[in-house]
This record gives structure tokens, C-alpha cells and sequence, in this order.
């Protein structure tokens, strides 16, 4: 698998819809769905096909086979001190909190904002309450969330803001405004409020070895004539994308255990130096977390689930592990729902896992784990990864910014 990197500049209002609406006001996503960029890509080829899709060719292996590219979602990538895009960007793990007076990363002068998974697993075995308050003045946390990159050492929070469009309907018959009937819709702004400059978004596709060259410069050519969301016919949806250099995927997978490793056994010791020491650390054993990157869907004996369990997870990445752990799992469910474009049908309603939630585990069996952790970073976890669903990652850094260190 190769992956391109890609770069999605907003020229007018995108109108990405949450889920099936249960009023007459449509809600916006925060982001660019991986399903959505799949869609708009998928249509432009059909469009330009001079022949019909056949078993086997290159669509088909793009978007039909058993290991199709993986569309990841895009994140809004701009920051105030930039005017380029980040290609990085993550998401806040739920453990994570800030002041709830003056929330935000101190780069903007705000108190800081810092993770609490270590301390929690810590105070949890030494059976005392985990309750922090904000390193600067004192004051209450609140959970901090949301997109964030790292940029020379210091981090930076990314958002999008969105508005109302209220349009009129249109009498069919007579080709005119129809009386008394209005409707909203919520769309994503394509430029910041007050710089006036446009919006960017970054994302990622996964192709195999064999069509990536041929996919980077489908894209690269039709860069102006995709369509995002709903009522392109409107004017919305128009975007730019610039499909950046394919390059091999790389993983730092085994640096960021040990070092997650390495910090959880000093704060154990830390816990340990001041209630008093109840036990060590074994030293075969090896923790991780994985962290959702991106909304899962995840089933576990036919049911929706918002846990991932140690016999889920054997049985996402086929590693037999008896040793193995789960530890603690902050998570939160939502709904999500969508159109499909080449059915003309609404997609079901699914019930999601939200992106930012956190599982710990432990193995004794580390040598077992590493290839698996590398395949789940690259081919997600739970249904329909293909279309976004399901990204993660193997210990997110944040968890090492603790409480006096906060950013």
C-alpha cells in the first residue's frame, strides 16, 4: 500500500450532511467524511469512463474488491501563524482536559491543555481519586476536544465554523417559489471570518502499490472538477484537490510503545513514591492504547458495541493472545447516517463510536503485537474502513503531556 496525501481547499460552502435530518434544518459534519471524498472520486471516474465497469479493472479494485483503497476522512489543517496546510493532524484523545474558564493550548495565551489516561490507570491501582484541577490558577477542567497538529514543538487546535442558508422551495409545475414552504441548510464556511482566507483539508488515501500512480494523476488532472456534499447543483460543494506526492507507508509504531511504556512506569513510580509503593510494573509486560482517529463502527456478536474488547480486538487482527488485556476505555456513542449517490437511496443510520475514544491494553506477548499494530494503523478497525470508519492510532503522543507539562 502506498498513500497519498491530499490537500482540499474549499472554493465555495460544503454542505456535508450529519445524518438524516429529523426537522427542516440539515446539520453539518466538522469535517470532509472519507465516504464523501470516495463518492466525489468514484463519480468523476464513472463520469469520464468511456466504457462500462467490468470485474477486475482498475475500478473495481479501487472501490469493489475484497482490499479496496481506504479513503480517510479530512480534517480541517489551517492555523492562524500559517498559511499552509499541515499535513498531520489528529485528534484529541477524550482523556484530555483544559481549564474550563480558559480552555485551549498556550500558544494563544490560554492555560493549557494536558492528558490524563497515565494518571488515571495510576490512581485507579493505588485506589485513590483522580481529581485535577488546572495547573495555572487552580480552577476546574473541563474535557478539551477537537483537531490538533504538532508544529515545532508546540501545538496548535484547528476548527471549522459553519452557517445557515435558507432557501425557498421550488413548485415543480409551475417552475416558481411554492408559498409558505422554507428550508435551512447548515454548511461549512469556505473561508476564515476574519482573514478571509479559504479553508483547507487534509486527508489521506490508501491505494495499492499497482494504481497509485495511476489514481495520483486522475486526481491531479480533474483537481477542479470535483463536487463535495449536497446541492452542487446550488453552487455548493465546489473544491480543489491537489493530490501531494505518494510515497511509501512508514510507521513509528514501536517508538511510541516504548516510549509510552517508558513514562508509565516513572508516573508509577511517582504514584508509588507518594502513597506508598504497592506493587512493580512487570517488566514482560507492555501496555498500548489504541485511540480512534476517526468515528468506528464496531460489532461484536451481531450487536453494536462502543467497547473494544480483547477477544474483538484477536479477532480484527487474527494475533491468538491469552495474555492480553483490556485495561480501561473511554468512550461515547453518536448516530451518523449519509446518502449514497449511485443508489439515490439514504444510508442507514449507524451508531458510532466517537472519534478521540481511548482503550488501554496490556500484553506479555509484545514480539506478537507489532506487525498487527502496524496493519490496524494502516487498514483501521470495525465496518466500512474503506470509507473512513474505523482509522486509529497506536499510543497517541498526547498521552505523554501530563498535568505540569501541560501545552
Amino acid at each position: 500500500m502506498k498513500k497519498i496525501n491530499l490537500e482540499i481547499k474549499a472554493l465555495s460552502p460544503l454542505a456535508i450532511g450529519r445524518k438524516k435530518p429529523g426537522g427542516n434544518i440539515s446539520e453539518a459534519e466538522t469535517f470532509i467524511p472519507g465516504s464523501v471524498i470516495r463518492g466525489a472520486v468514484a463519480g468523476q471516474i464513472l463520469k469520464e469512463a468511456n466504457q462500462e465497469i467490468e470485474e477486475g479493472d482498475d475500478f473495481h479494485k479501487l472501490f469493489l474488491s475484497e482490499n479496496p483503497a481506504i479513503f480517510q476522512n479530512a480534517y480541517p489543517a489551517m492555523i492562524e501563524r500559517s498559511d499552509k496546510a499541515q499535513l498531520e493532524v489528529r485528534i484529541l484523545p477524550s482523556t484530555v482536559l483544559s481549564s474550563k474558564s480558559n480552555p485551549g493550548f498556550k500558544y494563544k495565551k490560554n492555560h493549557g491543555v494536558f492528558d490524563t489516561l497515565i494518571d488515571r490507570f495510576c490512581a485507579d491501582s493505588y485506589n485513590h481519586i483522580y481529581d485535577p484541577n488546572c495547573p495555572i490558577d487552580g480552577g476546574r477542567v473541563d474535557t478539551f476536544t477537537g483537531f490538533y497538529s504538532q508544529i515545532d514543538g508546540k501545538y496548535y487546535s484547528h476548527s471549522t465554523s459553519n452557517r445557515l442558508l435558507t432557501r425557498v422551495g421550488i413548485n415543480r409545475r409551475r417552475a416558481t417559489s411554492e408559498e409558505q414552504v422554507l428550508y435551512s441548510i447548515e454548511v461549512l464556511n469556505e473561508s476564515k471570518e476574519q482573514k478571509k482566507q479559504l479553508v483547507i483539508y487534509t486527508s489521506t488515501i490508501l491505494v495499492p502499490d499497482d494504481l497509485a500512480d495511476s489514481l495520483h494523476t486522475f486526481i491531479e488532472t480533474h483537481q477542479d472538477n470535483f463536487r463535495l456534499g449536497g446541492s452542487s447543483s446550488r453552487g455548493l460543494g465546489k473544491v480543489k484537490i491537489t493530490a501531494k506526492k505518494q510515497s511509501d507507508i512508514k510507521s513509528n509504531v514501536d517508538d511510541r510503545i516504548n516510549q509510552f511504556n517508558q513514562k508509565l512506569r516513572i508516573r508509577w513510580n511517582e504514584w508509588g513514591n507518594i502513597f506508598g509503593k504497592i506493587s512493580e510494573i512487570l517488566n514482560n509486560q507492555t501496555y498500548f492504547t489504541i485511540d480512534l482517529q476517526a468515528d468506528a463502527i464496531l460489532t461484536e456478536n451481531w450487536r453494536r458495541t462502543t467497547v473494544i474488547s480483547q477477544d474483538m480486538l484477536q479477532q480484527f487482527t487474527d494475533v491468538d493472545d491469552s495474555s492480553l488485556r483490556l485495561k480501561s476505555a473511554y468512550s461515547s456513542h453518536d448516530y451518523r447516517s449519509g446518502w449514497n449517490a449511485a443508489w439515490g437511496l439514504m444510508k442507514d443510520v449507524e451508531l458510532v463510536t466517537n472519534r478521540g475514544s481511548v482503550y488501554l491494553f496490556s500484553t506479555e506477548n509484545k514480539d506478537l503485537w507489532l506487525k498487527a499494530w502496524e496493519d490496524l494503523e494502516v487498514y483501521g478497525i470495525g465496518d466500512r474502513t474503506s470509507e473512513g470508519f474505523g482509522q486509529v492510532q497506536i499510543c497517541n503522543e498526547f498521552h505523554l503531556v501530563f498535568r505540569e507539562e501541560a501545552k
